[in-house]
């Protein structure tokens, strides 16, 4: 089975088991519950699940047995990515060729489904422990792991400071603090989620991390890449935003060849953290080539 073949068994595994943990859309209030449903089933890699159940594997873990936290960060990220495309944030009106949550149902809905979201992830994670052979401890650990990603100390932070910064020169270690925290955050928690709950020893969860924060920034390099020299059909909205929004990109700050030897540098330390496992993390070497290399 190849990569994307891969990918897609996971993708499906995850999306059978979000439309379980997921309110049904007609349970009272049902609007609330269809607004939830609709953007975290409008399409979309699952590459975050997909991470949770790679770091499993990687040390020696069963990835059906942190599916149900796998799951838990995919709803994290959909709702912030239904918070960042409200009009007092990005201001999107498209979302993997959708129109996005809010001009669906309304900006106050769509910060409503972004709360429920991302409570419902806490109460995911939190029941890990039920469903799992892991202890108490581990399950704490991972909670505190994912809080830390979503909040000032992660996602939120670089939020704000991308906020701040739209619109203005910044430096060099500024534009490194957005991505680190607003999109690599959740990666590194993502793949440690899996890693710490299958029980991974301390230095395969240093090289695992290293590779994660490497791959959130090649990752996000490439995002900013395709906001300016991507296609549209393959995006499912309109390039440029960016530019529009007069965001902070490595595109802006370095120029374009600049920003794809950047992103090519993070790929190349993300592959050399793995080189003390084996065929184990074979899926994580091939999400490298996929993130570096995608045209969506």
């Amino acid at each position: 089975m190849g990569f994307k073949e891969e990918l897609a068994r996971q993708a499906n595994m995850v999306d059978e088991a979000l439309n379980e943990y997921l309110p049904k859309a007609g349970s009272y209030p049902p609007l609330i519950h269809e607004a939830m449903r609709y953007s975290v089933f409008a399409g979309g890699k699952r590459l975050r699940p997909a991470l949770v159940l790679a770091g499993a594997r990687a040390v020696g873990g069963d990835e059906k047995s942190v599916l149900q936290a796998a799951c838990a960060i995919e709803l994290l990220h959909t709702y912030s990515l239904v918070h960042d495309d409200l009009p007092a944030m990005d201001n999107d009106d498209f979302r993997r060729g959708n129109p996005t949550n809010h001009k669906v149902y309304g900006e106050a809905m769509a910060v409503l489904a972004g709360d429920a979201l991302l409570t419902l992830a806490f109460g995911l994670l939190a029941g890990v422990s039920q469903t799992g052979s892991f202890g108490a401890d581990r399950v704490v650990r991972v909670i505190a792991e994912v809080a830390e990603a979503a909040g000032t100390a992660g996602l939120i932070g670089g939020q704000v400071v991308d906020m701040q910064s739209t619109g203005k020169s910044i430096d060099k270690q500024t534009l490194e603090y957005i991505h680190v925290h607003k999109t690599g955050a959740l990666y590194r928690a993502s793949v440690r989620t899996g890693a710490i709950l299958a029980g991974a020893a301390p230095e395969q969860l240093y090289h695992l991390t290293v590779y994660a924060e490497n791959l959130g920034l090649a990752f996000q390099i490439v995002d900013d890449i395709l906001d300016i020299a991507g296609d549209e059909q393959k995006l499912g909205k309109p390039i440029g935003s960016d530019t529009k929004n007069q965001k902070a990109t490595y595109p802006a700050l370095h120029g374009l060849a600049a920003a794809r030897s950047i992103a090519r540098q993070a790929a190349e330390q993300a592959n050399g953290a793995l080189a003390s496992f084996g065929a184990e993390a074979d899926f994580l070497r091939g999400l490298v080539c996929f993130v570096i290399n995608r045209e969506y």
